[in-house]
């Protein structure tokens, strides 16, 4: 007697709809994690400009001279764009996200207007003779660029641009502290900052 066969293979058991939900909800609190500890902010290259910075404030401060402060400090801004370029471009790498991914374009987007406006004022006060300004200039637009475009960012990095601006508002007031603020503020508060970001966000 032949045996019997069924006409056609059973069907899978269904899968059950939670553990799908569970599954999709893993992954998006992942990526929420992954994003919300991600800073575009490079902490071991922000140590780095600090560094150059308080270089910068001691090769400046060996002539009293408002053109040297000016040559020197502009070398010094190059200098530091290209470390937080280079640091920026080295830690989203190891985090393997795009070097403009959402808080990148955010940052830069932020970032941008401030300074072009600080380098047109730059040019501004120097030419009609205030130099002893811009000091104070640089450290509150810096403060303001940093301060937006970390707005999105952790909370290290708007309370970095706020201790810029507060800086930057004390050189304003009284001048004459700007050559030390500039010290105080490119050079110590970027180490300091720097240092938090890269210990507790990943370099």
């Amino acid at each position: 007697m032949a045996s019997l066969r069924p006409i056609r293979p059973p069907a899978p058991l269904p899968v059950q709809i939670d553990v799908h939900a569970m599954d999709n909800l893993r992954y998006i609190r992942r990526a929420m994690e992954r994003a919300g500890s991600f800073t575009a902010v490079p902490g071991v290259g922000g140590a780095v400009m600090g560094a150059t910075a308080l270089a910068a404030a001691w090769v400046a401060g060996r002539r009293p001279d408002a053109g040297w402060l000016l040559a020197v400090w502009l070398v010094e801004a190059c200098l530091a764009l290209a470390i937080g370029i280079a640091g920026a471009a080295l830690k989203s790498r190891r985090a393997n996200m795009p070097l403009l991914c959402g808080p990148g374009r955010k940052f830069v987007a932020g970032f941008a207007p401030p300074m072009l406006a600080g380098a047109l004022l730059t040019a501004v006060l120097f030419r009609a003779g205030l130099p002893v300004y811009l000091p104070g200039m640089w450290l509150l637009l810096y403060g303001a660029g940093v301060l937006s475009g970390g707005a999105a960012s952790v909370r290290v990095v708007p309370l970095m641009g706020a201790c810029f601006m507060v800086a930057g508002a004390v050189a304003l007031a009284a001048p004459v502290s700007g050559p030390a603020l500039l010290a105080a503020g490119f050079g110590g508060l970027h180490v300091v900052f720097g240092i938090v970001i890269a210990v507790k966000y990943g370099g």
